[in-house]
């Protein structure tokens, strides 16, 4: 099963001459492979190559994590079936010490390795046998969305101070209660975004296209995962809401509001003033979620 998919990269790599995009070659990002299939990483870092990145190879997940805490990457691709540790275990590793983004591969199409990579705190996600310029279409997207909202992003906005809850988009720090509070990326820029205009009704919809930038054939429910995973690291504060079939809200007030004032403009919906005649969905229930 590697080695088909081995050849099948080297087919790839050689009917599909890349042309140069002038989008990477700017920063030259660098970029680490850990994927133990010694027939990849070459080829693929001469197609990375010609967009402008540098891809470094590591065989072992010993070595990557070797290479990540010496140099500086902009993103890691990781394959699940690793020896040492599976892709999963390493994924938990970086994430304890690094908000880099992670884009997962694996020879498996089971949609439980999907699940399972986002939990843990996965950027995004590609099956192998897979085309090289996806993958390099999926790093590009997920750089420029980095530089595209560390540019947009106003010095008047660099904080976001609520009561018990404290948000530093400069430092990427989350405060709760005086306690710094350990996110991966995907975390912090969805509690980033909701921040951005507490009481807003957020699709998840919404949330794909301004968090991952672009319309890879991703599950919405991903973003019910990432808000679970939040929502737990962030108690006892309850503050990200889910409206029935509209999303989700950050209902917490800014210092000096008074508690709820962010819901206010909310409007009530009918099954709210009905609740005792039908079923109502638990307040977790993602959006959509049948009664």
């Amino acid at each position: 099963m590697v080695m088909a998919a081995s050849a099948a990269h080297a087919v790839a790599l050689r009917a599909t001459p890349p042309r140069h995009n002038p989008d990477m070659s700017t920063d030259a990002p660098r970029i680490l492979l850990i994927d133990d299939d010694v027939h990849l990483g070459p080829p693929l870092a001469s197609y990375f190559a010609r967009f402008g990145c540098t891809l470094d190879c590591a065989l072992r997940p010993s070595e990557g994590l070797a290479r990540l805490r010496s140099h500086d990457y902009d993103a890691a691709i990781l394959d699940v079936m690793l020896p040492e540790m599976d892709g999963f275990a390493l994924c938990r590793q970086i994430r304890a010490d690094s908000d880099i983004p992670i884009v997962m591969l694996t020879a498996r199409g089971d949609v439980m390795d999907r699940v399972v990579g986002l939990e843990l705190g996965a950027d995004d996600y590609l099956p192998k046998p897979f085309e090289p310029r996806e993958l390099v279409a999926r790093v590009q997207t997920i750089l420029r969305r980095q530089r595209v909202r560390a540019a947009a992003a106003p010095a008047s906005a660099q904080r976001h101070d609520f009561d018990g809850l404290a948000i530093d988009l400069d430092r990427r720090e989350v405060i709760r209660h005086g306690e710094r509070l350990e996110l991966t990326g995907t975390e912090f820029e969805l509690l980033a975004l909701l921040a951005s205009e507490p009481g807003k009704v957020f699709s998840r919809d919404d949330i794909l296209n301004r968090l991952r930038g672009h319309e890879a054939d991703l599950f919405t429910r991903a973003v019910d995962i990432v808000v679970s995973r939040l929502r737990r690291k962030l108690e006892p504060l309850d503050c990200i809401k889910t409206l029935r079939n509209a999303g989700y809200t950050l209902a917490v007030g800014r210092v000096g509001e008074e508690a709820g004032s962010t819901l206010s403009h909310l409007p009530v919906r009918p099954e709210r003033v009905a609740r005792q005649s039908g079923a109502q969905a638990p307040a977790d229930a993602p959006p959509g979620a049948a009664p």
